[in-house]
């Protein structure tokens, strides 16, 4: 392990698994762009970084669950929201009047802009008179990765029941391909080789199609006791292994380092 691999910042970033039943239950994934420097042309759940915007005090007027959550985790939520919105144009929000947002919640522009921080997603969310649904996310899982790359992450992964009259469609800049899978089916597809799946995006995977809905997996996140995941590195007689808690929800997992990198 290098020195600034053992030393370097660990970021907030957030992660939602948007799910839906019909016409399966299947969870919402979006292919990277190859020429992204962290899983380039992986199959990922919509997330990223936590951005200063996300922490505006200003976002009082415009969420639904303001007062349910700490300074951390409002922001959390509002970068996880925002993240979607960016790459698949989902907009987990409903208007002020309560009514829900349908079809194309923005155009691809106004989501450009707001990727590329012309436009600030407070104001796209203001001009729709709109509030951002907090309270409907459900914590899954929280991994920081191990001191193994010069890119660290301290990932809080949502699971949440997709707005059912809005229509996903990839941005074509961080993500060229969005389509909704069912999670045993982007397992099976991983196992072929025929997509590319990292190791905390397969497990989460493998926790998911546990479940045998997106109400069932809501309802499995929210019982389960959070433990946050720092993968360790092991030896074993066939080499190094990367060792999740036992107690995390995953199993038994020890997985050959050479799967992992």
């Amino acid at each position: 392990m290098s020195e600034s691999a053992s030393s370097a910042e660990i970021k907030p970033a957030a992660t939602i698994l948007l799910l839906r039943d019909q016409p399966a239950f299947e969870v919402l994934m979006v292919r990277r762009h190859h020429q992204i420097d962290f899983a380039s042309g992986a199959l990922v759940f919509p997330g990223g970084k936590s951005h200063a915007g996300d922490h505006d005090p200003a976002w009082a007027d415009h969420v639904l669950g303001w007062d349910a959550h700490d300074a951390e985790q409002r922001a959390l939520r509002i970068a996880a929201i925002r993240e979607v919105f960016e790459e698949a144009g989902l907009l987990l929000a409903r208007r002020r009047d309560g009514s829900t947002i349908g079809g194309e919640a923005c155009p691809m522009e106004v989501r450009q802009a707001v990727d590329a921080g012309r436009t600030a997603f407070l104001d796209v969310v203001r001009d729709l008179d709109a509030r951002l649904e907090l309270d409907a996310l459900t914590v899954f899982a929280r991994w920081i990765t191990p001191p193994l790359t010069p890119k660290r992450f301290d990932t809080w992964f949502y699971a949440v029941r997709a707005p059912e009259d809005q229509l996903a469609a990839c941005d074509g800049r961080e993500t060229v391909d969005a389509e909704w899978i069912p999670p045993s089916e982007a397992l099976r597809l991983g196992e072929l080789g025929e997509r590319k799946i990292i190791f905390p995006t397969r497990m989460n995977l493998k926790l998911l199609a546990e479940a045998e809905s997106a109400a069932d997996a809501v309802e499995r996140a929210g019982a389960r006791t959070l433990v946050t995941v720092r993968p360790q590195i092991e030896s074993r007689g066939a080499g190094k292994v990367l060792v999740l808690p036992p107690d995390a929800g995953y199993g038994a997992v020890e997985e050959p380092l050479e799967r992992v990198m």
